[in-house]
């Protein structure tokens, strides 16, 4: 068994063997969860593949908005991707300091946005350095490209929209928190948020599709036996959901590997829905 889209996952050694391809562009998604006490950013300038450029999640955002990392609108993100030297003619491959974990974010928004050829490091930059593949401490100086974006609505959901979807069960929730979040057993790393889970959610938490001794993605046979193990059916619609629109993305990457076409990702997940005192929550 295959996956159906196996383009959008690369490997190392393949990575090693385009690093100057001039067509592939190299995305370092470098973002890790409040208490953590890491900075993405400062670990890029520190050590990254050579040539890739920096992908700020929280700052390559509406910046409007009061919850963190929410899309920003098509002509701010064209804009953004341009100052970067990210151009529409570009292959881009994303990878981040777990394996797999804010790439699936970036790749998300890059397809959201309608930019379609990307592709995510299997292993990501533990696996890359594990390696003693080539690391450089080098700033890039981007040069500006031109960069189209277009919103595609159906890979994205907002507040009322997983608000109706409580009613008419169109589409599956699946969250992609642990499972003692998901319960309401442990307090979310975001103060302030109440504990629990959207009514009528699935649970696969996001760390089950990758294996945890190299931190590459499981074969389809196995992430195929994950879904369905979690209740999923394959054939509907589903909605990701996690803390805040980070790992909601990993579940959406591993349909996308499976060659779901119909996976929306609620962008405010848990910070938004937790937040607030007129949704309905399930422990």
């Amino acid at each position: 068994m295959s996956y159906v889209n196996p383009d959008s996952l690369v490997s190392t050694k393949w990575l090693a063997d385009h690093l100057s391809a001039p067509d592939v562009l190299i995305v370092d998604a470098g973002w890790f969860l409040p208490g953590e006490e890491r900075n993405g950013q400062e670990e890029y300038k520190n050590a990254h593949i050579p040539g890739a450029v920096f992908f700020d999640i929280d700052g390559f955002a509406d910046t409007k908005s009061d919850l963190p990392h929410m899309l920003p609108g098509p002509d701010a993100f064209s804009s953004m991707m341009g100052h970067m030297g990210i151009g529409t003619g570009h292959r881009i491959v994303v990878y981040d300091r777990h394996g797999l974990f804010s790439a699936a974010r970036v790749w998300w928004t890059l397809c959201t946005f309608g930019h379609d050829e990307v592709a995510i490091l299997d292993g990501g930059f533990p696996k890359w350095q594990r390696e003693g593949r080539p690391i450089s401490n080098l700033p890039i100086i981007p040069r500006e490209r031109p960069f189209r974006a277009r919103l595609n609505n159906l890979m994205v959901r907002d507040l009322a929209q997983v608000r109706k979807n409580i009613d008419t069960s169109k589409a599956q929730l699946l969250d992609a928190r642990g499972a003692a979040r998901f319960k309401g057993e442990a307090p979310e790393p975001r103060e302030d948020l109440r504990s629990g889970h959207i009514p009528g959610s699935l649970n696969l938490p996001y760390t089950e599709l990758s294996d945890p001794e190299d931190g590459t993605v499981l074969d389809a046979e196995a992430l195929t036996a994950l879904f369905d193990a979690a209740g999923i059916n394959r054939v509907r619609p589903v909605i990701t959901t996690c803390g805040s629109g980070i790992t909601a993305c990993v579940l959406a990457f591993g349909l996308h590997l499976l060659g779901h076409k119909d996976v929306a990702v609620y962008d405010g997940s848990w910070a938004e829905w937790g937040s607030r005192d007129d949704t309905p929550i399930e422990t």
